[in-house]
């Protein structure tokens, strides 16, 4: 018989715990576990390398709706409780937006949705083509070979979040410092805190500074918000610090992939060379089709039994989703393993769903479609420097992606 986190017995016929060690898995390798359970065990019970007791994880795409939108099921309940994780850390803030429910997150985002205005979007729509263009020329008098990671994928993806939110260029290699080691499993607790602490001092003083009157970067909107009394201070800094990090490391790591993928996939390479005015349906499909991070991000906690998929899920249990998997659903996504280009119903969950649905994704899908669409028009023959199977993987990451991407051209 096992045993819930509280440590009281389960009803024998409880469904088992799972280990799930989450493997550092290279390239576009789908999790192995992850897979077996979407169809075998949709709704079950796993426990992961860090925190205690056990969590349920929700596999399929209609019941991963379920869960994100059901208000029976708490973020802000997660604060505080030792879940077991796949971090040795949490990530957000205590008071960021990551761990508040309606209807304090609705106000949260509410001052966030400023700074992604179609005015705003439209600005850094052109700033991110101007970025691109810069990093492309200075990648071409450099000349081949060259790693990706280093001179595209990470600068270009910093320098954009760093423009909304009004961070200086001279201060891009402090956040991207800070970002690596706070989203990092393999950093530890002790490294992640005093970055997230010395990231927190900066945005602290970053929105109290003095900023343009109607500006829509977001240190001077959460500046706003903190002065007519919608956020307080901390939940300013918790905002600033989860955009950061999550636009440059994430769409850093996600572009990557997105690259890898057409480099080791020269048919749909050719088909989007030849067809230009198909790059946004082909970033959605690489968007469903990429398993972009390791095992789960934040938990939720049930509130009171709910069932779930037919199995009931007490009241006190810690629950994830899987937006991955509920991408693999092949109830929702035809051949689901399979990247189809000519996809043309793709309601994926890569950017989440409901209330904590990334509001960033509008800018991440501008970036991906600008350095898809500049990328190989500028550099035709642009392929891998080395062998596939040569290329290393992050390990210990929350978010995959290749530590180098070497190409030559």
């Amino acid at each position: 018989m096992t045993t819930t986190a509280t440590g009281t017995p389960d009803a024998p016929d409880a469904p088992r715990v799972h280990f799930w060690a989450v493997p550092d898995l290279t390239g576009l390798d789908f999790d192995p576990l992850l897979a077996r359970l979407l169809h075998e065990e949709p709704v079950t019970r796993v426990r992961l390398p860090h925190g205690e007791g056990h969590a349920w994880l929700v596999t399929r795409y209609e019941d991963v709706k379920f869960v994100t939108v059901d208000p029976r099921f708490s973020r802000q309940a997660v604060w505080g409780r030792p879940v077991t994780r796949l971090a040795p850390h949490f990530i957000p803030m205590a008071d960021a937006v990551g761990f508040a429910d309606p209807p304090d997150h609705t106000r949260m985002r509410r001052v966030v949705a400023r700074a992604f205005s179609a005015r705003a979007l439209r600005s850094l729509r052109a700033h991110a083509q101007s970025v691109m263009d810069g990093l492309l020329d200075r990648l071409e008098e450099q000349g081949p070979p060259a790693d990706l990671m280093e001179t595209v994928n990470r600068p270009f993806p910093l320098a954009m979040v760093s423009e909304l939110m009004g961070v200086p260029a001279t201060d891009h290699s402090l956040m991207a410092h800070w970002s690596d080691t706070i989203i990092s499993a393999g950093a530890g607790r002790e490294a992640s805190e005093r970055a997230k602490d010395e990231m927190s001092r900066y945005f602290t003083d970053l929105i109290a500074g003095g900023h343009a009157p109607d500006s829509d970067q977001l240190a001077a909107v959460l500046a706003e918000a903190v002065a007519d009394g919608t956020l307080t201070e901390e939940e300013a800094v918790g905002l600033a610090v989860l955009i950061q990090i999550g636009g440059a490391h994430a769409v850093r790591n996600n572009s990557a992939n997105m690259v890898y993928a057409l480099l080791t996939h020269p048919d749909h390479l050719a088909r989007l060379r030849a067809e230009p005015a198909l790059i946004p349906q082909a970033v959605e499909e690489l968007l469903r089709y990429i398993p972009h991070r390791n095992a789960v991000g934040l938990s939720r906690i049930a509130l009171e039994d709910v069932e779930v998929g037919g199995v009931r899920i007490p009241a006190g249990d810690p629950v994830y989703v899987s937006y991955l998997a509920a991408n693999r659903d092949p109830d929702v996504f035809a051949d689901p393993a399979r990247l189809d280009f000519d996809r043309a119903y793709n309601p994926h969950v890569a950017f989440g769903h409901g209330p904590h649905y990334c509001p960033g994704a509008t800018l991440a899908r501008i970036e991906s479609e600008i350095l898809l669409g500049s990328l190989w028009t500028r550099f035709p023959g642009l392929r891998l420097a080395v062998p596939e199977e040569a290329l290393s993987w992050q390990r210990g990451a929350l978010i995959r992606g290749p530590e180098t991407l070497p190409v030559t051209w």
